[in-house]
C-alpha cells in the first residue's frame, strides 16, 4: 500500500518565508505559550489582557504551568487574546491547533470559543480563518483542538480567541500550533464471513408472537394480521428473490408521546464499518389530524440516529426505506419504530436490517453502465493501400461525462490543487463565492474580484461551470440587510440581483441553481408570495437564455428526510413548471451516509419520470475509514453512471480542510491521494474506453466505447499514422470517416 509517512522536504523547502527556514515537527510557532515571560509577544485584540497564577477567590488554577491569562473588558464577540504569527507559519503546511480554555464572569456557564487567523494578503485583501472551537465553561479548562493549512503566501497573519458575548473573560493557559501529523493510512475493515443480505431483526415474521420486541415507553403491542405478504421495493432490489413476509404485523396502541414503538435490542448483531439497510412496511390508524412521519431509529449509547422515514397520510401501507453504519464500538444499540402523534396507533410488518453486499451491486452496476453509456462505433478509414495486415489501436484520451467539483477561491492560490482539480475533473461550481451573501454581503457593497478570478481559471483550462446560488431560499442564509427590507425594497433587490448577476455573467456560467433549497426554505416566499420562485426562473431564463436553470436540494436520495422526498420534489417542480418556470434540471445535492444502491436509484426511477436531466450537484461521502469512504464513493458515482436521467456528478470539494464535512476528503492537506483518492481515479480510468485489432477488408475497425475524445494509431505496412476524434454521446451506432 503506498503511504507517505515522511514530509517532502523538497516540498517544504520552497514554502520558506523569509525567516529562510521551516518550524520543525515538534517545534511550536506560539511564543511564549505557557505565559512563563509574562504577556510578551501577547496583545489584546480591542481588549485588555491580563495575567494570572489564580482566579474568582483561587478557585480557578492553571491545569498546565504556574500561569495563565485572561481576555477581559471585551466589548465585543470578537474581541480576545492575539498574537502575530506572521513568517512563522508556512503555506501548503497543515498545522494543528490546541488549546486550554475556559471562561469567566457576566453570568455566562458555557460558550462557543473559537481560535480564528486573520490573514493580510500581498494585495491587502483580508480573510478570517476559523482554526479551532470548542464548547468552554466556567467550571473547568476544556481543550480546543482543530486543523488549517494557508494556499498563499501571506503578508500578516494574527491568530486569536474569541465566541462568548460581551463582557465575559476569555481565560487561556496555554496555545500550541505545531506542523500536524500524518493521519495513519486506514486498514480495509475485516468483511470476511459478513452474512450480507440476511435479516438481523429477531422474530421480524411474528410468528412467536411479540418475543424478542418491546414495548418503548407505555404503548401495548399486539399482533394482527393483513399486512402486504412482498417484501419492500427498496429491499427487494437488494435482495433479488425472497421468500414471501407472514402478513403479521405488530399494533402498537396506548402511544402517549411520538417515540413510543416496538423496540429491539441489536447490540451484538453489528459488526463496525458495515452499511446495513433498513426496511419495514407501516401504516398508521384512524385519529390524526394530517400527514404522520414515521420512522425506524436506532438508539446508539443514547445518541439518535436516523434509520430512514416517510410520510404517511392515508391508511395505506407505506415502505420505509434506510441506512446507517456504526463506527465506534458500541455498548447498547436499540432500534424501534416510532412517529406518529401521540394516540395515534401504529403498525409495523417485516421490519428488516440486513448488511448490504456492495460488490453484487457493482457488478450489476458495471453492465448497466456499458447499455446506458455506451454505443458501438465503426471506424472507416480512406487512404489504406492495404487493410491486410493493418492494425489499430483505439485509446480514449478523455470522457466527456461531467464530473466536478467545488472549489472555493483560497484553493486555486495552492497549485498543487489546481493541478489535482484540472486533471481530474471536467466542470466546477464554486463552494461561497457566487452566493448573494457574498457577493453583496452588505447594501451596494459588491464583491465579484473572487468569482471573476475563479472564473478566469476554469475558462483557461476548458472547464465548464454551475453557477452556484441565485438565491437560497433558508432564512439562516439570507445577509441581515436583506432581511430588514420591506417587501417592496425587498421585490427591487431580488430583481436587481437577477440583473446584476445574470447581466455580468451572460453565457459564462452553463447552470444556475435558480433558488437552493426550496423543500426547506421558505423566505423569500413568505415575503413576496408563492408566485417569486416561477418569477425568478422566468426572469433568469429572460437574462441568460443560454443557462439552464435547475432546483436543488438535498436528503431527496437517501430516505431519511419527509420534507424532501422524491414525491414532494416531483410536485414541486410539477408547480414551479405549472407556473410557467423553465425549470430545466434537477439537482440532488447528495450529502449521503452510508449509502445504498437501490434506495438511491429508487429516488432516481422516481425523479426520472419528469423527463429532467438530473445531476448530482454537492456529492461528498463521510468514514473515518478511508477504504469505506471509497466504497460509498463508488455507490453513488456507479449509481450515477448506470441511470440513464443522471447527466452529471459535481463533487463538494475533494481536499482536506477544504470541505464541508470532516473525513470525506479525497485528497490529504499537504497533497496526499488517500484511498478514496485512489478508488476515484481508478473509477476515472475504468470509465475510459480502449480497443485493439485488425481493421477488416472493408477498411473499417468497430469498438464499443464511452463517449468523448479518442486517439487512433493505425499501424501498416508503410507507416504509423496518428489521428484524434470524437465520439458523441447517443444511443445508435456511430460511423467515423477517418482519412489517412
Amino acid at each position: 500500500m503506498e503511504n507517505s509517512e515522511k514530509v517532502d522536504v523538497g516540498k517544504l523547502s520552497e514554502n520558506t518565508t523569509n525567516t529562510g527556514r521551516v518550524s520543525t515537527d515538534d517545534e511550536n510557532i506560539i511564543r511564549n505559550p505557557q505565559f512563563e515571560d509574562g504577556l510578551n509577544n501577547w496583545t489584546g485584540r480591542g481588549c485588555k489582557i491580563v495575567l494570572h497564577d489564580s482566579m474568582g477567590d483561587g478557585k480557578i488554577l492553571p491545569k498546565s504551568g504556574k500561569l495563565f491569562a485572561s481576555a477581559t473588558e471585551r466589548t465585543q464577540s470578537w474581541n480576545g487574546i492575539q498574537q502575530e504569527i506572521t513568517g512563522r507559519v508556512q503555506r501548503k503546511i497543515a498545522y494543528e491547533v490546541t488549546a486550554l480554555v475556559r471562561i469567566f464572569g457576566n453570568n455566562v456557564t458555557t460558550s462557543d470559543v473559537r481560535a480564528t487567523l486573520w490573514v493580510q494578503k500581498p494585495d491587502l485583501r483580508e480573510q478570517y480563518i476559523g482554526i479551532a472551537n470548542v464548547q468552554a465553561t466556567d467550571k473547568d479548562w476544556a481543550q480546543m483542538q482543530g486543523k488549517f493549512l494557508l494556499n498563499d503566501s501571506p503578508s500578516k497573519v494574527v491568530v486569536y480567541l474569541e465566541g462568548p458575548p460581551a463582557g465575559t473573560d476569555i481565560l487561556v493557559n496555554t496555545l500550541v500550533i505545531k506542523h500536524a501529523a500524518k493521519t495513519p493510512p486506514s486498514t480495509p475493515p475485516d468483511f470476511e464471513n459478513v452474512s450480507f443480505g440476511v435479516n438481523i431483526i429477531d422474530n421480524s415474521s411474528l410468528d412467536n408472537g411479540t418475543n424478542g420486541w418491546f414495548p418503548l415507553g407505555n404503548c401495548t403491542l399486539n399482533v394482527g394480521t393483513g399486512s402486504p405478504r412482498i417484501i419492500p421495493p427498496m429491499a427487494r432490489d437488494s435482495l433479488g428473490p425472497h421468500e414471501s413476509l407472514s402478513g403479521r404485523y405488530i399494533l402498537v396502541t396506548n402511544r402517549t408521546q411520538t417515540w413510543m414503538g416496538p423496540a429491539q435490542m441489536i447490540t451484538e448483531k453489528l459488526k463496525l464499518y458495515l452499511t446495513y439497510q433498513v426496511s419495514a412496511w407501516v401504516r398508521i390508524g384512524s385519529g390524526s389530524t394530517g400527514p404522520q412521519n414515521v420512522g425506524i431509529s436506532l438508539s446508539v449509547d443514547g445518541q439518535w440516529v436516523n434509520g430512514g422515514q416517510t410520510e404517511v397520510a392515508d391508511s395505506r401501507w407505506h415502505e420505509i426505506g434506510g441506512s446507517f453504519r456504526i463506527e465506534k464500538q458500541p455498548s447498547n444499540v436499540m432500534v424501534y419504530i416510532q412517529g406518529p402523534a401521540s394516540g395515534v396507533d401504529l403498525m409495523v410488518a417485516g421490519v428488516q436490517i440486513f448488511p448490504v453486499n456492495r460488490q453484487a451491486r457493482f457488478r450489476y452496476l458495471k453492465k448497466q453502465t456499458d447499455k446506458i453509456r455506451k454505443r458501438d462505433v465503426t471506424l472507416k478509414f480512406s487512404g489504406l493501400d492495404s487493410c491486410e495486415y493493418t492494425f489499430v489501436k483505439v485509446r480514449q484520451i478523455l470522457n466527456d461525462f461531467p464530473i466536478g467539483s467545488c472549489i472555493n477561491r483560497t484553493n486555486i492560490d495552492n497549485e498543487d490543487f489546481v493541478d489535482f482539480f484540472v486533471q481530474h475533473f471536467n466542470w466546477a461550481v464554486f463552494g461561497n463565492e457566487l452566493k448573494w451573501y457574498w457577493t453583496e454581503p452588505q447594501k451596494g457593497n459588491f464583491n465579484y474580484n473572487d468569482a471573476d478570478e475563479m472564473l478566469d481559471l476554469c475558462q483557461k483550462y476548458k472547464i465548464d461551470i454551475r453557477g452556484h446560488c441565485i438565491f437560497w431560499e433558508v432564512d439562516s442564509n439570507v445577509q441581515q440587510w436583506i432581511k430588514s427590507l420591506n417587501k417592496n425594497d425587498l421585490m427591487t433587490a431580488v430583481q436587481n440581483r437577477l440583473t446584476g448577476l445574470l447581466t455580468r455573467y451572460k453565457g459564462k456560467f452553463k447552470h444556475y441553481d435558480v433558488n437552493n433549497e426550496m423543500l426547506h426554505g421558505s423566505f423569500y416566499k413568505d415575503r413576496l408570495g408563492k408566485d417569486i420562485r416561477a418569477n425568478m426562473f422566468k426572469t433568469a431564463h429572460q437574462l441568460d437564455p443560454s443557462a439552464t436553470l435547475f432546483v436543488n436540494d438535498y436528503h431527496v436520495e437517501d430516505g431519511c428526510d419527509t420534507n424532501s422526498s422524491p414525491e414532494k420534489y416531483i410536485q414541486q417542480i410539477i408547480d414551479l413548471q405549472d407556473q410557467g418556470a423553465p425549470v430545466g434540471g434537477i439537482g440532488i445535492q447528495g450529502h449521503i451516509d452510508s449509502p445504498v444502491g437501490p434506495i438511491v436509484c429508487s429516488a432516481l426511477d422516481k425523479l426520472g419520470s419528469l423527463g429532467l436531466p438530473i445531476w448530482f450537484t454537492e456529492l461528498d461521502v463521510s468514514s473515518t475509514n478511508e477504504y469505506v469512504r471509497g466504497d460509498d464513493l463508488e455507490v453513488m458515482l456507479r449509481e450515477a453512471m448506470a441511470h440513464p436521467a443522471v447527466d452529471g456528478v459535481m463533487l463538494w470539494g475533494f481536499w482536506e480542510l477544504f470541505m464541508s464535512r470532516d473525513n470525506s476528503h479525497l485528497v490529504n492537506a499537504e497533497g496526499d491521494v488517500n484511498e478514496a483518492g485512489k478508488r476515484f481515479i481508478a473509477l476515472k480510468q475504468e470509465w475510459l474506453s480502449h480497443s485493439h485489432g485488425h481493421a477488416d477488408e472493408k477498411g473499417e475497425f468497430n469498438f464499443r466505447g464511452f463517449s468523448g475524445t479518442y486517439n487512433v494509431e493505425v499501424v501498416s505496412s508503410e507507416k504509423i499514422t496518428s489521428k484524434t476524434f470524437v465520439v458523441d454521446k447517443g444511443d445508435s451506432s456511430l460511423v467515423i470517416s477517418i482519412d489517412l
